[in-house]
């Protein structure tokens, strides 16, 4: 008889939740969520001239959004230096002027591909430096067409190269990139620090650049202490004689199977 009292009681208390009984729909957030992706920051590097008193490098601006910043902009047409501009098409939209004076110069620029909307290429929903990700392969896809299509109704040529918004892919993001015709742009030399940085710090990260190296940093932020560090460099790296190269110029050699 107690036993059975006991049984009945049993049977009336509420039944504990946990996530054997429970539907899919109501297990915790964190049994459902999407395992965050494995991240990389390519690297890469142009073949080197050899030469201690020539050394070569290869100049990167990402124009990401904004407006451009005449002091870098002034300073590599004047001193006639290379360089390889990364463009996004909401910049293109907004920077007719300087979208002029590449075309103009397009003996010393190479533009290339970063991007439709500037969000991160990567095929999974994750937050990078508080910026959303694409966030599937589709919106990946779109990401990189998108920026392309910009340039070539701005009048550039068909992009070869692509760098997306915070430098940083995942994997299977990357051969998606690379099967689309794309070699993905990683960097060697961090010259501005997302320009962030001060002038000075820049100018002596970017003056000190090494054979082989490819530098980056970015040309949309005039209001940036940085952007004067990266002009004041620019003519610093002309000083020690080095030999400036576009991306489209030399072997460029990266790794996480970005440039095989």
């Amino acid at each position: 008889m107690r036993r059975f009292l006991l049984c009945a009681f049993l049977a009336l208390l509420p039944v504990v939740a946990t996530a054997e009984n429970m539907p899919a729909s109501q297990k915790p957030a964190a049994q459902n969520a999407v395992p965050a992706p494995r991240l990389v920051e390519p690297h890469l590097h142009v073949a080197r001239s050899g030469n201690a008193s020539r050394p070569r490098v290869a100049l990167t601006f990402d124009a990401c959004m904004g407006k451009a910043d005449e002091r870098i902009l002034s300073t590599l047409v004047r001193e006639r230096i290379s360089a390889t501009i990364f463009v996004t098409a909401r910049w293109l939209r907004n920077n007719p002027q300087s979208v002029a004076i590449f075309l103009q110069n397009l003996d010393l620029f190479e533009l290339e591909n970063h991007g439709q909307n500037h969000v991160p290429a990567v095929d999974v929903p994750v937050l990078i430096y508080g910026i959303a990700a694409a966030g599937s392969p589709e919106a990946v896809r779109q990401e990189v067409a998108g920026g392309a299509d910009a340039m070539l109704a701005a009048g550039f040529s068909a992009p070869r190269w692509f760098r997306g918004s915070t430098a940083k892919y995942d994997p299977s993001a990357i051969r998606q990139i690379r099967d689309m015709g794309y070699r993905v742009a990683g960097y060697s030399l961090n010259g501005d620090g997302g320009s962030l940085l001060g002038a000075d710090v820049t100018e002596k990260r970017i003056a000190a650049a090494r054979d082989g190296d490819v530098v980056l940093a970015h040309i949309n932020q005039p209001t940036h202490a940085a952007g004067e560090g990266v002009a004041r460099a620019l003519v610093a790296l002309k000083r020690r004689g080095v030999e400036f190269v576009r991306l489209s110029d030399v072997d460029g050699m990266g790794d996480d199977d970005t440039t095989q």
